[in-house]
This record gives structure tokens, C-alpha cells and sequence, in this order.
């Protein structure tokens, strides 16, 4: 069928998070909560808090979850007693905020490429934001998006992927994901009938296909032309 639309995830497919989501904005958060931390072992930590790191069995948003992921990195940076938790809280809860992440360089251009061959466009977000509004600070020309927090269910739950086709007004063989996880961006989209292309920056899958290193490849993986820009 013919493509009429292209869905995109949000984190580190489109944005980044900023500074203060990182090592030195953890250090300072800890801080407001009288903890001190290791900059230094941020990496480290983050990647054992990733092994425990458990979904709600029916894909139901859950921010307790990610409070608990976040208090793991704070306290395996050093950030031991209660306090940990609360600084936890607030660190996730900064990533609702719109103005904590960037656009990578090749966003725009993307979607200005997408936007000018007459497709639609449309964000589906594991997160708590509302996904309107992040575009609108970032200027991100889209038709239609859903995060998990509004909608209930995370992906790879086929409904969140549904309910942004229908917002769209297209079915599911008319339309393409691309985001940066096979399970939930990829998997997710094809067990309702999508294609999906993955978003691999930091090639960490070089035998998966399809599969792209920048959105700049994108046009051209769509069969839109060359894509350069």
C-alpha cells in the first residue's frame, strides 16, 4: 500500500536529554537533597540499574518504575539513606520537562523532508510528557501523538500504536516507525501490521535491517529519493 504516514519514539530517536539528565545534573539534584555523588560512576550504575530494570507485566505506564530505576543509578553513585529516593523523584520527573532535552541536528530536516513528499507525522512516546507540547517548544511539525502516561499502556503494547494510526487516520501496512529499540519501536510495530525501520546511532546492531545510522538516511530508506539534506 501506499505510504501515507511515518510515526517516530521520541527518546534518542528525535531528542536527547540535556545536561541536567546526565552525570553533573544528578550530582546537583543530589545535592538539593543533601547527598553527594560520583559523577564518574554514573555509567556504571546506569547499567546495573538497566539488568534490574523490570516492565509492569501488562505494559501499563508506571512511574513508580522509573523512580526505582533512577534511585538504583543515584544510590550506586554513591547516594546512600531515604534521601535517595526523593532525589530520585525529582530527577525523573525532570524528564517531563520539555526544555531538559535537545534535538538532534538531523530531526528537523527529517521531518521537513517527510513533511514535503505529503506524509504525515506522528510521536509515539514511552514517557510522561505531553507529547503536543514537546513539539511545539522543539517546533516539530507533527499531526498527531500519544505518550504511554496519557494513553495507559507502553509500548510494545499494540494499542498505543493504534491509537496514534487512528489519530492519523491511516491504517497500519499506509504506515512506518522509527525509533532506536527493537522490542518496543520495531517489534512493537510490526505485531500490529507496520513496517518499522530501526534508528541505530550508536551502531549497536549492524546485522539488524532495515535499519538506519541518521534520520538523514531516512527519505532514502522510504524510497523518497536520495535524502540528503
Amino acid at each position: 500500500m501506499t505510504l501515507r504516514a511515518v510515526l517516530f519514539d521520541v527518546d534518542f530517536t528525535l531528542a536527547r536529554p540535556g545536561p541536567e539528565l546526565g552525570p553533573e545534573g544528578y550530582v546537583r539534584a543530589a545535592e538539593r537533597h543533601g547527598l553527594r555523588l560520583d559523577p564518574a560512576r554514573y555509567d556504571d550504575a546506569r547499567l546495573a540499574a538497566l539488568v534490574d530494570l523490570r516492565r509492569h507485566p501488562d505494559f501499563e505506564h508506571d512511574d513508580e518504575i522509573w523512580f526505582a530505576f533512577t534511585e538504583r543509578i543515584v544510590r550506586g553513585m554513591g547516594g546512600d539513606g531515604p534521601a535517595a529516593y526523593d532525589c530520585a523523584v525529582e530527577i525523573t520527573r525532570g524528564w517531563e520537562r520539555h526544555e531538559n532535552f535537545e534535538l538532534y541536528d538531523d530531526a528537523l530536516p527529517a521531518l521537513g523532508a517527510l513533511r514535503a513528499a505529503g506524509l504525515r507525522i506522528g510521536l509515539v512516546s514511552n514517557s510522561a510528557r505531553d507529547v503536543h507540547e514537546f513539539a511545539r517548544h522543539h517546533a516539530l511539525d507533527i499531526d498527531a501523538g500519544i505518550s504511554s502516561f496519557h494513553h495507559g499502556r507502553t509500548k510494545p503494547h499494540a494499542s498505543i500504536f493504534r491509537a496514534v494510526l487512528d489519530l492519523l487516520e491511516v491504517g497500519p501496512a499506509e504506515a512506518v516507525m522509527v525509533g532506536d529499540t527493537i522490542a518496543d519501536d520495531v517489534e512493537g510495530a510490526r505485531a500490529v501490521g507496520m513496517r518499522a525501520i530501526l534508528l541505530d546511532r550508536d551502531d549497536r546492531h549492524p546485522d539488524f535491517e532495515p535499519r538506519i545510522r541518521t534520520l538523514a538516511e531516512l527519505p532514502a530508506a522510504l524510497g523518497l529519493g536520495s535524502g540528503a539534506f
